[in-house]
């Protein structure tokens, strides 16, 4: 099964000038801009696992003292 997507007409959301693409957005002239401004050389990022907050014992109700 082959999904097709109907190219739709809107107006530009950054410039303002008429364009027909797949999907609303920047028009093709201000994501090319947009990436010789903004855009950036790819890079590997590495990120620390993620250790949860220890902050309360696992039974601290059956443990209350009255």
């Amino acid at each position: 099964m082959t999904h097709t997507i109907d190219p739709i007409e809107f107006t530009c959301p950054r410039c303002g000038s008429a364009s027909t693409d797949d999907f609303y957005g920047p028009c093709g002239a201000c994501r090319t801009q947009l990436r010789d401004t903004l855009g950036g050389e790819k890079r590997q990022v590495d990120a620390a696992e993620y250790v949860p907050k220890v902050n309360v014992t696992a039974n601290a109700v059956a443990l209350k003292d009255d």
